[in-house]
C-alpha cells in the first residue's frame, strides 16, 4: 500500500485522532524545548494573551464584595461577607477573603478589576452563555471564536499550530477559526512515535496534490502534531514528572522542592490543576515558544448550594495560582509582554437561594493582571438595588474588553475579529 492511499485509509477510518497519538513520552528537561523554540523564537516585545475562563458561572458579588453595601446583607443573610472580613480594595468593595496573592497584586498596581462586564439580553444558560462569551457574538449563534477569527487573519505558515494553545484535552470554541484553530494540549507527557512508525505518520502529514480539500486540512493537522510535540512536548513532560514526584512526596515524611507555579501553600497538598497549567504556560514563554496565546481554566463554580465554602477554595485556587504566575513572569525577560485576563460566562443573582448558594444571574468582573496593566477599577459597579429582574445590570460590554487585548496586547485592529467597533479599555 503506498503511503498517499494509507493516508486516506487512515484518516477515513480515524486512527490518527490526536489522542491515539500522543501518550508514551519519556521525561525530558527544559533545556530540550529551549532548542526546540531557538528555531523560531518569539520576539522580544511581542504581546502575549493568557486567558482563563472560570467555568460555571462564579459569583461575582462574593468574589468583589459591596460588603459595606446594606441591599448586600439584606439580600444574602447567611451567605454574605462582613466588612472586616473581606480584603479592602476602595470605593466599598474587597475581595473574597481567600484571594490574598490577588489582593497583593492589586496593591502593588499589578491588577486592574473591571466592573459589571456582561452583554445584552443575557442568557442565563451555561452553554448559551459560553458560547457568546467565546464567540463574541451576543446576537446570533456564532460560528467561529474570537480568537479563531484572529488566528485566520494570521500568516500560513508552519508556527500555525503554536499560535494559540490551549492547556487540556478540549480545543475550547473561542479558539475555532473558520479556516485555522489553535491547539490542544493534554495535561501530561505529549509525544508522538519514534522510529519507522513516527517516519510513517510523518509522512501522513506531508502534503500532496491529490487530496481533496477536507483530506489536505486532515494532513496538514498531522503535520501540526508534530510542531506542537516539538514545542510543547519536553515541557508537558517536566511538568507531569514534577506532580508525580510532588504526589510522591506526600505520601511520605519527606519534601520535594517545587517550581513558584506549582509550590503548594498548604503542607502536605498537590497543586492545583490551574496552578499546573499556569506553569507550563510560564515554562513555555521562559523558553520563547512562539506562542501569543493561552488558554488555561477552572471549573466548579456553579455554587447552587453551600457556596460559600466551595467558591472560597476555588478562588484560593485562583488567586494563588495566579500569584505564583505572575510572581515567575515578572522576575523573567518578558514581564511587560503578558497580559492574563480572567472571566467567567456569567456572574449569580443577587439574593441567595434557600440552600445557602446563588443561582444563574448576569454581570460580573472581569481580572486583569500583568507588569503593563494599569491597576485600578475600570467602570462602574452595578447597583443592587436598580435589577433587571432579580439580575445586575451590566455597564461594560465585554467585547471592549476583547478589543483592548487584541488592541494593545496581541497588536491586531479589532473591529474585523469583532464584526464591529466597541471603546477600548484602559487597564493596558
Amino acid at each position: 500500500m503506498d503511503m498517499l492511499t494509507r493516508r486516506k485509509f487512515l484518516l477515513a477510518s480515524g486512527v490518527t485522532g490526536a489522542a491515539a497519538l500522543a501518550g508514551g513520552a519519556t521525561v525530558l528537561g527544559l533545556h530540550e524545548l529551549h532548542s526546540a523554540a531557538a528555531t523560531d523564537p518569539l520576539p522580544p516585545g511581542q504581546g502575549i494573551l493568557v486567558l482563563l475562563t472560570l467555568y460555571g458561572g462564579n459569583d461575582g458579588l462574593n468574589t468583589l464584595v459591596p460588603a459595606a453595601d446594606p441591599a448586600y446583607q439584606n439580600a444574602r443573610p447567611d451567605l454574605a461577607y462582613q466588612p472586616h472580613e473581606v480584603l479592602d480594595l476602595g470605593d466599598g468593595l474587597g475581595l473574597n477573603p481567600a484571594m490574598t496573592a490577588m489582593h497583593s497584586l492589586w496593591q502593588s498596581g499589578k491588577l486592574a478589576v473591571v466592573r459589571g462586564v456582561g452583554y445584552p439580553q443575557p442568557n442565563h444558560s451555561h452553554f448559551v452563555s459560553m458560547d457568546i462569551w467565546q464567540t463574541a457574538s451576543p446576537s446570533e449563534p456564532g460560528t467561529s471564536g474570537w480568537l479563531g477569527r484572529w488566528l485566520d487573519s494570521q500568516p500560513d505558515d508552519q508556527l500555525r499550530a503554536l499560535r494559540a494553545v490551549s492547556l487540556g484535552g478540549v480545543l475550547p470554541p473561542l479558539l475555532a477559526g473558520a479556516k485555522t484553530a489553535g491547539s490542544a494540549l493534554p495535561l501530561g507527557r505529549f509525544a508522538l512515535p519514534s522510529g519507522a512508525p513516527g517516519e510513517a505518520l510523518k509522512a501522513l502529514g506531508a502534503a500532496s496534490t491529490q487530496d481533496c480539500p477536507n483530506a489536505a486540512y486532515a494532513a496538514r493537522d498531522t503535520a501540526d502534531l508534530f510542531t506542537v510535540s516539538t514545542a510543547f512536548g519536553p515541557t508537558l513532560s517536566s511538568a507531569a514528572a514534577t506532580s508525580n514526584k510532588g504526589a510522591a512526596s506526600n505520601k511520605g515524611a519527606g519534601k520535594v522542592k517545587q517550581s513558584a507555579g506549582t509550590k503548594a501553600k498548604a503542607a502536605g497538598t498537590a497543586a492545583s490543576a490551574l496552578a499546573q497549567q499556569l506553569d507550563i504556560v510560564a515554562s513555555c514563554i521562559e523558553s520563547s515558544v512562539p506562542t501569543r496565546v493561552y488558554a488555561v481554566s477552572l471549573g466548579g463554580f456553579d455554587t447552587h448550594s453551600a457556596e460559600k465554602g466551595t467558591q472560597s477554595t476555588l478562588l484560593k485556587q485562583v488567586s494563588d495560582a495566579i500569584g505564583a504566575f505572575q510572581q515567575r513572569i515578572a522576575a523573567g525577560s518578558r514581564a511587560r509582554d503578558v497580559v492574563l485576563v480572567a472571566y467567567s460566562e456569567f456572574g449569580r443573582r443577587v439574593a441567595a437561594n434557600a440552600n445557602d448558594g446563588t443561582d444563574h444571574g448576569t454581570a460580573g468582573p472581569v481580572f486583569v493582571v500583568g507588569e503593563s496593566v494599569r491597576g485600578g477599577f475600570i467602570g462602574e459597579q452595578p447597583s443592587l438595588t436598580d435589577l433587571d429582574n432579580g439580575d445586575l445590570k451590566y455597564h461594560t460590554d465585554f467585547r471592549s474588553v476583547y478589543a483592548t487585548v487584541l488592541q494593545h496586547v496581541l497588536g491586531t485592529d479589532p473591529a474585523p475579529v469583532l464584526a464591529g467597533s466597541f471603546p477600548t479599555l484602559s487597564f493596558v
